[in-house]
C-alpha cells in the first residue's frame, strides 16, 4: 500500500512539472524570475554614432524575460545597445565604440546563458 502512495505522489510531481516545463518553454508564466510586463523595459540608445554590429548566438533563453535580462546585462557595456530574439537565439549589439568579443562574453558570464559564438554583422 505504501508503494502505491509513493507512485501516486510521484506522478503527480512529475505531471506538474511536465505542466510548468511546457509553459517555460512556450515562453509563458513569467519564467527567469522575471515579472511579466510588470516593469517597464528601459531603451537604451547609443551616444555617438554606430560603427558597427555583432551578433551574438546565445543558448538558454526560453521566454521574453530570458529576451529582457540579456538585453539588460549586455547594455551594461558602455557605448553597446543590444536586441535579443529568444526564439532564434540571438542578440543584435550595436556599438559606438570598440567592444571585445571578451567583453561581450563577461557580461553574460554570471548568467544562466551561453555564448556559443559571436560575429560581425554586415
Amino acid at each position: 500500500m505504501g508503494t502505491v502512495i509513493i507512485v501516486v505522489i510521484l506522478v503527480v510531481i512529475v505531471a506538474i512539472a511536465a505542466r510548468s516545463g511546457m509553459k517555460h518553454m512556450k515562453g509563458e508564466g513569467g519564467c527567469c524570475g522575471g515579472g511579466g510586463d510588470a516593469v517597464p523595459e528601459e531603451h537604451k540608445t547609443l551616444e555617438g554614432a554606430k560603427l558597427g554590429e555583432k551578433t551574438v548566438h546565445i543558448e538558454g533563453m526560453m521566454c521574453d524575460n530570458c529576451r529582457k535580462h540579456v538585453e539588460k546585462q549586455l547594455d551594461k557595456i558602455d557605448g553597446v545597445v543590444a536586441h535579443a530574439d529568444w526564439k532564434k537565439g540571438i542578440a543584435v549589439v550595436s556599438y559606438d565604440r570598440d567592444v571585445s568579443d571578451d567583453a561581450i562574453r563577461q557580461a553574460l558570464a554570471w548568467t544562466d546563458y551561453k555564448v556559443t559564438s559571436i560575429e560581425e554583422s554586415k
